[in-house]
């Protein structure tokens, strides 16, 4: 595994040019929307105040227990995680993704291209190395969770011993939150790894420059990872699936009438309406903004 290219903290970047003059029609309009739409996703979870309070806790935390807490498992099980970020960090995946956020055409330039049949796209050794940092990252994320769910059980045997109970709750929470913030940002470096290939395809048949010459790009994330991360990826397809289905169920009943009411006998006739939208809606938003949140490029369109 550590001769693999994408496990590399700094990947060698490409000699060939940036872009290249490609082809240009609404198909590879739409790949090149969804590809900035994705990408403005990741950089949107990369750069949020809630991953730099969680990490910035989470450096305060060993800080503090570094002289006292420093032969425990649960101590070496957060320096992990601790290292998995930082690794994260040193590969400045970001500074990667907004350079090609610049090289892709923006919507004018987009509508424009669409007309005069051409337009500079990234080239093939761009977009290949670009996929060797999402590969590299997802498998940081992975790893991540891994260790988050490794140190996450250490602490709860403890607290089961009634040790340190106030702080094994306060490492319990840190790491739940951490955990679900690198679901997140494994789920959408997945759907952008996706899109990075759809890209790669007719770029590299109107400009081929092979840049991987002894390494092939996986068709996908989920025949990257293992088992048990591929597994929270098609859970979180499912989830997303059975709300589709729950939102145009919800359409068709509000087309077909007025809210329904159910009338109940218990000695005096109540009337309630059915409030299909309730639940943990509120709950879940802190969620769904990793998932579900507008991209970074509608923000700056917006502003």
């Amino acid at each position: 595994m550590a001769g693999q290219p994408w496990n590399r903290v700094n990947i060698a970047f490409p000699g060939a040019v940036s872009c290249v003059r490609v082809h240009f029609n609404s198909t590879t309009d739409a790949s090149v929307k969804s590809l900035l739409v994705n990408n403005g996703k990741v950089l949107q979870l990369l750069h949020s105040e809630i991953l730099q309070t969680e990490v910035r806790v989470l450096y305060e935390l060993l800080y503090i227990l570094n002289n006292s807490y420093r032969g425990n498992k649960t101590f070496k099980g957060l320096k992990q995680v601790e290292q998995c970020i930082n690794r994260l960090k040193n590969m400045k995946l970001d500074v990667a993704l907004q350079e090609l956020t610049e090289l892709c055409p923006n919507r004018i330039q987009r509508g424009l291209s669409i007309t005069a049949g051409v337009c500079e796209l990234p080239s093939q050794p761009m977009l290949e190395w670009l996929c060797l940092k999402v590969l590299g990252a997802a498998k940081l994320m992975s790893c991540t969770l891994n260790r988050c769910s490794r140190t996450f059980s250490l602490t709860k045997q403890q607290m089961k011993w009634e040790e340190f109970i106030i702080l094994n709750m306060v490492i319990t929470s840190l790491l739940s939150r951490l955990w679900v913030i690198s679901r997140g940002i494994l789920v959408s470096l997945s759907s952008l790894y996706q899109q990075l290939l759809e890209l790669l395809r007719p770029v590299a048949d109107a400009q081929p420059m092979p840049f991987l010459t002894d390494f092939t790009l996986p068709a996908d994330m989920l025949q990257f990872l293992g088992p048990s991360d591929a597994l929270l990826l098609t859970k979180l397809a499912k989830a997303k699936e059975i709300k589709k289905k729950k939102n145009e169920q919800q359409k068709k009943d509000k087309t077909q009438g007025a809210a329904r009411k159910v009338k109940e006998d218990v000695g005096v006739t109540v009337e309630r309406a059915i409030c299909l939208d309730a639940g943990m809606k509120p709950f879940l938003k802190v969620f769904r903004d990793f998932t579900e949140g507008k991209s970074f490029e509608q923000k700056t369109h917006k502003g």
